[in-house]
């Protein structure tokens, strides 16, 4: 079994064409109103390869928190042994899953908008997602997200795939995933696949409404600044955050620092998206 916090829980999603058990936490729930942030996990993570970071957020900002294990991974409902995602896996994300998870766990996104907290492939989520649902996300923080596909992030794709037949990878991964051959190759075949290598949500991106932070560690052996810098060339207003001695997962390398910028960020949008809206009720 994989390791999970003690505090996750299993809820059937409707999908449409099946149901999936969805592996979730939900952190600070009694502070019914703050900011709520959904944390959005990179292209192997889970609940529980989060570890404390979520946590450790929304004490410091005195937010709630919902994290969550995509199906596939971690906990959740593993990929069929006949299902392979295509090149549009993250749209399918962002626009089916995620909304249906906030029904069924009765979040009403219109009236208790979220934040988008995405790292890496879950960055990716996060800024689809508010493209799409442009009156339902409050704002966004995004982690060393996917624009587009760089060359840099297939040739180290293409490495921890022979980490994967070659060395303990696959026991450490293990560790965190119920199917490690669901969560690993769901996610490291479409990235290597040579009809993904056009995926590119660019104009996606310039249709997002809602304050963006974007951060990006200068060690990142998936991606280079270049994602970061298309979100801002779209989104002139988007707040870049780069971190020197970073690589793919600011959020081990650099906690201090993601956590006291996206408190800072989260806290002063919020309180100008409350007095927006206290000034349309009472004009």
């Amino acid at each position: 079994m994989a390791t999970s916090p003690s505090s996750s829980d299993l809820i059937s999603v409707d999908l449409g064409d099946r149901r999936v058990e969805i592996e979730h936490r939900l952190l600070n729930p009694d502070r019914t109103e703050a900011p709520l942030i959904v944390f959005l996990h990179e292209g192997l993570g889970s609940v529980a390869m989060w570890r404390d970071f979520p946590r450790a957020l929304c004490d410091s900002g005195g937010f709630r928190g919902l994290v969550y294990s995509r199906p596939g991974y971690g906990r959740s409902t593993p990929r069929r042994k006949d299902e392979a995602w295509g090149p549009k896996f993250l749209e399918y994300q962002a626009q089916e899953v995620l909304p249906r998870l906030f029904r069924a766990l009765d979040i009403d996104a219109a009236s208790d908008r979220p934040w988008l907290f995405g790292h890496s492939d879950g960055g990716s989520i996060a800024l689809i997602h508010a493209a799409c649902f442009k009156d339902l996300v409050a704002g966004l923080v995004v982690m060393a997200p996917h624009i587009m596909v760089e060359a840099i992030s297939v040739a180290s794709i293409h490495e921890v795939r022979q980490s994967f037949l070659e060395t303990d990878l696959r026991a450490r991964l293990a560790r965190y995933h119920d199917d490690v051959e669901s969560a690993f190759y769901g996610w490291n075949d479409v990235w290597l696949d040579p009809a993904f290598r056009e995926w590119d949500i660019t104009d996606v991106v310039a249709q997002i409404a809602c304050p963006v932070l974007a951060i990006q560690g200068d060690g990142d052996e998936y991606g280079t600044m270049a994602q970061i810098e298309g979100i801002k060339a779209m989104l002139p207003d988007t707040e870049l955050l780069k971190l020197a001695n970073c690589g793919h997962s600011p959020q081990r390398d650099q906690p201090a620092a993601v956590i006291a910028a996206s408190v800072a960020f989260i806290s002063m949008a919020a309180t100008t998206l409350a007095s927006q809206k206290g000034s349309e009720s009472f004009p």
